[in-house]
């Protein structure tokens, strides 16, 4: 029988002032906006009808997740729930149907199915795979869950410093991990910078 994989996408609502507000303080919050609504977009586009994998939108704020002309078509959407950043990153990885489950943001310009394969591929042989991001943090996380995935994966986790990374390896004393390729997402000017450059290059 084949194992279904699971690859989870992190959304917030696509709202001015609400999404990317880091971001917004460098650029604005409209061109934040604007950005942000492309990088979803895009991102489902690239990876998320991949029939490698079941693709899952996990959605915030919760009472917006039938609100269609929010999301991309194509990807179920599930609930994001309550709690900070780490609680909401793993009610997926407890709650969705058997299989490895990768989960990734939407603002990380890059990622390809390529991508999202290798990582699928290295919870062949390990518990848990990790994306480095170049800011210290990390654009994607795995579990195989072929044992159970630690509850505390994302205890006392240092959110948007060059310390996530670190601190979250902390805590999988014992699980074997895997580490993919480094990417960069887009949190603040110079990052947009960076992206800006590359679509002109694409140009």
């Amino acid at each position: 029988m084949r194992i279904q994989k699971h690859l989870v996408i992190m959304v917030r609502a696509p709202r001015i002032g609400r999404v990317k507000t880091r971001l917004a303080k460098d650029i604005g919050a409209i061109p934040a906006w604007r950005f942000y609504r492309h990088a979803m977009a895009e991102t489902v586009r690239r990876i998320g009808r991949d029939p490698r994998w079941r693709c899952w939108l996990s959605v915030t704020p919760d009472g917006d997740i039938d609100a269609l002309r929010l999301w991309p078509v194509g990807p179920e959407r599930i609930k994001q729930g309550v709690g900070g950043l780490g609680p909401r990153m793993m009610r997926p990885m407890r709650t969705l149907p058997p299989g490895p489950v990768v989960l990734i943001g939407s603002d990380i310009p890059n990622v390809t199915s390529d991508s999202i394969a290798q990582a699928f591929k290295a919870l062949g042989s390990h518990q848990a795979v990790f994306g480095p991001a170049t800011d210290g943090g990390y654009w994607l996380v795995g579990f195989s869950r072929s044992r159970r995935v630690p509850t505390d994966a994302f205890d006392n986790v240092r959110w948007s410093t060059a310390s996530a990374l670190a601190d979250t390896l902390k805590n999988m004393a014992g699980i074997s991990v895997a580490m993919t390729q480094t990417m960069s997402d887009v949190d603040n000017g110079d990052d947009y910078a960076k992206w800006k450059k590359t679509l002109r290059r694409k140009g």
